[in-house]
């Protein structure tokens, strides 16, 4: 009966990391991998063999459709390389909390709202040769880029790994009965 419960645990803290793929600063590689792992003591590896495998495949694939994706959404935009650096600078500063200290959120707000203020910032500072309301514009649809990128990125993350914690249902639930 106590493998029962573990493995209805184990599935809760795997959808945790579904959640964690849809919602930027949440883990979801660490939960799903942590979890497969824990199954695997308990019942031996060769049980979780295909689901560790997929789930690290899922994770590696999720990371490159990620990034392409946020790519995707700022080039279509037709954002320079100043506003592609200045999301990865801002990304770094809210990670580690360079930005303003802001009353509630902290990491979290500065991981979500960093990458946008230096992609703002970046492709502002690139097109000094536009007038400023043209500037200005331009700047707002490169963020505008980054978000829908980043949720079309995030949607497909979440898919990837949802397909990891089904491909660890199926696999293992023969195994409960056991």
């Amino acid at each position: 009966m106590g493998d029962d419960i573990l493995y209805w645990v184990l599935i809760a803290v795997m959808m945790v990391g579904v959640l964690g793929a849809l919602l930027p600063g949440l883990p979801s590689a660490i939960f799903i991998v942590g979890a497969i792992l824990v199954w695997g003591f308990v019942k031996g590896f060769a049980v979780v063999t295909i689901p560790l495998v997929v789930t690290l495949v899922v994770l590696l694939l999720s990371t490159g459709v990620e990034l392409l994706a946020t790519y995707w959404g700022v080039k279509k935009i037709g954002a320079s390389h100043w506003s592609q650096i200045g999301s990865i600078v801002g990304l770094f500063a809210g990670i580690f909390g360079l930005l303003p200290a802001l009353p509630f959120g902290g990491p979290l707000i500065g991981i979500l709202l960093g990458p946008i203020i230096g992609a703002f910032v970046g492709e502002f500072l690139y097109r000094k040769d536009l007038e400023l309301s043209a500037r200005l514009q331009l700047s707002l649809k490169v963020c505008i880029g980054i978000v829908v990128g980043s949720l079309i990125g995030n949607i497909i993350k979440t898919i990837l790994t949802l397909g990891a914690v089904i491909t660890f249902i199926i696999v293992t639930w023969p195994s409960l009965s056991t």
